[in-house]
């Protein structure tokens, strides 16, 4: 009763769908938290816009959840909801190989699916960086990510608000920095005026102190012009404010300084599979990391202009994964694509805001809701 569909069905649900935290006035899951989270924060004069990217065979259970529960929580928290959801895009799946590196086929098999046929190519979801394609259709100004299951019950959601509206802030003030900095080089420039020294050494300053990039070797032999070049590719790009607690031995990535193929060296968030533990060095590196990623960004996806930033140029596709899978009994490598929160946003200019470990209660197991913080 608690697992199949003769009752609860739990076995067959997505995380987002089982029923989390309860109050008097009934249970609530994580969908519904993130409804009474965002409109705390994600609030445009009462109306609070919501996106999930969920998988196909959930989608329909995901929006008649929805449609049951909005009014409700409309009513009572004085807002109107627009809530919307997508897919991973099929287009960005990825081929698949067996151990020789031969493109995997398909098993022979009675009936089943078409795409699926004997003999068939099998090419499968390419992990959650597929997913920078689902953000760049989304229209906003600012956008708040997290994992639909970092959720808290009301009585100690305060903090968790109060500090996605600081990395908020952060962000709103980074940007206005950045916009005025791009006027003065541009209005200099489309002038025909040489700009200042007193300009490229406030881009500069920026840059290293604000936005953390610091430049690539031989940058001070550059010519004026290539400064100004150098300055004005750096700020014309999305920005990325990301919550980090500290680490206290949880699995996953965290934030470190990674060289950028241009030579200079940024803040990346950074993958535990991304390191080569057998260099001591790199091991030495990431053992004594003092925090860690809980997958809490503020992004800011337009330039000065309003115009949308077209995400996927800002990937490093150099940052994808290869993991061992099987299927129908056989061992296959599958290639993920950059990190959504990793390679995805390599190219992001990035800035990490320390929050409280308060903020990041994730239900990875049952066990996880025995918590305190979930009860």
């Amino acid at each position: 009763f608690l697992l199949t569909d003769e009752g609860l069905d739990y076995g067959n649900l997505p995380k987002g769908l089982l029923k989390f935290h309860r109050y008097t006035d009934g249970p609530r899951t994580p969908v519904e938290e993130h409804l009474v989270e965002g409109a705390a924060y994600a609030n445009a004069n009462g109306l609070v816009r919501i996106h999930f990217t969920v998988s196909p065979e959930h989608h329909d259970r995901f929006e008649k959840l929805i449609i049951e529960e909005k009014p409700d929580y409309e009513a009572w928290l004085g807002v109107a909801y627009d809530v919307t959801f997508s897919e991973q895009k099929k287009s960005t799946d990825t081929i698949s190989v067996d151990l020789s590196n031969q493109p995997f086929r398909n098993a022979d098999r009675d009936g089943g699916d078409a795409a699926l046929r004997p003999g068939s190519l099998l090419f499968r979801p390419a992990g959650h960086g597929a997913l920078i394609e689902n953000l760049n259709d989304i229209d906003a100004d600012i956008v708040f990510i997290k994992n639909i299951d970092n959720v808290v019950p009301d009585d100690i959601r305060e903090t968790t608000v109060t500090y996605k509206k600081v990395l908020a802030t952060v962000l709103i003030d980074t940007q206005q920095q950045v916009f005025k900095l791009q006027e003065l080089l541009e209005a200099a420039d489309g002038l025909g005026k040489e700009i200042s020294d007193g300009y490229l050494a406030e881009a500069d300053e920026f840059l290293q102190m604000s936005l953390r990039t610091n430049h690539p070797e031989g940058f001070d032999s550059f010519s004026k012009e290539e400064k100004v070049a150098y300055f004005k590719h750096k700020f014309d790009r999305p920005i990325r404010v990301c919550g980090m607690v500290p680490n206290v031995g949880e699995p996953g990535g965290g934030p470190f300084w990674a060289m950028n193929p241009d030579g200079s060296t940024s803040l990346q968030i950074v993958e535990s599979a991304q390191f080569d533990m057998e260099n001591a060095g790199q091991k030495a590196i990431f053992d004594t990391a003092t925090h860690f990623n809980p997958v809490d960004l503020v992004c800011g996806l337009k330039n000065r202009h309003n115009q949308k930033y077209d995400l996927p140029v800002y990937r490093d596709m150099q940052t994808g994964f290869i993991t061992q899978k099987s299927k129908d009994g056989k061992d296959l490598k599958a290639q993920e694509l950059p990190g959504l929160w990793n390679g995805a946003m390599s190219n992001w200019n990035t800035i990490f805001v320390e929050v409280p470990l308060i903020t990041f209660n994730p239900v990875k197991t049952v066990n996880d809701l025995l918590r305190d913080e979930h009860q």
